[in-house]
């Protein structure tokens, strides 16, 4: 049994998705519950965590009506916003918000690089903590200073970072590399963060074949710990580099040397406990 702990669903014509440029041109599309139950047959997922992909609630609601496989929701809601808890509970009022799991706010495509750490978005994550939801945080190099201010913060969160923050692996080089390693070894330190193995086929680019996916998905699961990881396919953008099989097949293979125990930690543990078991409001 496999929990795919990232993936998206989205229909370009009910809402715009700014970062859909020409770049992505192939996945400019619909993709829907039927596309993934395709790209999934045979891979041994039975569940998923489906992510937002842009900032409104209307695809939160969206993605909160689909079926199975889809298990849980990380959503969006403003932090900033003054009423957030009330937003929230709004959110978790609609059909299917049992299901929400956590709150996403895509900072990398913010301006301002350190917008996770203004008192404000603090001030939001510390409500998503005390309404028991997860904080997927999605940031490059550029980011990662306030990433670590927003951890500290708010102690009492439970965080997922993206995409292992997003090494370049398609230029991978022992200076990149290596501070690409000190920004994980800063925030696996931090016991609140779990970390998705996800995303690195899509950062090694068409040519993954020939990059070091494989030691970046290693030296991962050897920073954080099984038991602080979790898979993510991170499809459909993954198909801009591979098939969805390819990303499962690999990411096992490069983990062929977990014990069965670990194994289960990072392709469908971990996933379960972060996003899957209900987690007690605070009060």
């Amino acid at each position: 049994m496999i929990i795919d702990a990232h993936h998206h669903l989205w229909d370009p014509a009910d809402r715009p998705y700014p970062w859909m440029d020409d770049s992505v041109a192939p996945i400019r599309r619909r993709f829907d519950v039927d596309d993934l139950r395709a790209a999934t047959r045979d891979t041994g997922v039975t569940r998923t965590i489906v992510v937002q992909a842009v900032h409104d609630p209307g695809e939160t609601a969206w993605l909160l009506e689909q079926p199975e496989p889809v298990a849980g929701v990380v959503g969006w809601v403003d932090l900033t916003a003054p009423d957030v808890a009330d937003r929230i509970a709004a959110v978790r009022a609609l059909p299917g918000g049992q299901r929400l799991a956590g709150i996403r706010h895509q900072a990398q495509d913010e301006p301002d690089p350190g917008w996770l750490a203004r008192p404000d978005v603090a001030r939001g994550v510390r409500a998503l903590a005390g309404a028991g939801l997860v904080f997927d945080v999605l940031v490059r190099a550029r980011e990662h200073a306030a990433s670590l201010a927003l951890v500290d913060a708010v102690p009492e969160a439970s965080f997922v970072l993206d995409h292992a923050g997003k090494p370049d692996i398609a230029h991978d080089d022992a200076e990149s590399a290596a501070a690409w390693r000190g920004r994980m070894t800063d925030l696996a330190a931090r016991p609140n963060v779990t970390c998705k193995v996800s995303g690195l086929f899509t950062e090694a680019g068409p040519d993954w074949r020939d990059r070091p996916v494989d030691r970046y998905v290693r030296e991962l699961v050897e920073q954080f710990g099984p038991e602080r990881s979790l898979f993510g396919s991170d499809w459909p953008v993954s198909t801009l580099a591979t098939g969805y099989a390819d990303v499962a097949q690999r990411t096992t293979g490069a983990l062929a040397d977990l014990s069965t125990t670990e194994h289960e930690a990072v392709f469908s543990g971990t996933a379960e406990r972060i996003y899957l078991v209900p987690m007690t409001t605070q009060t």
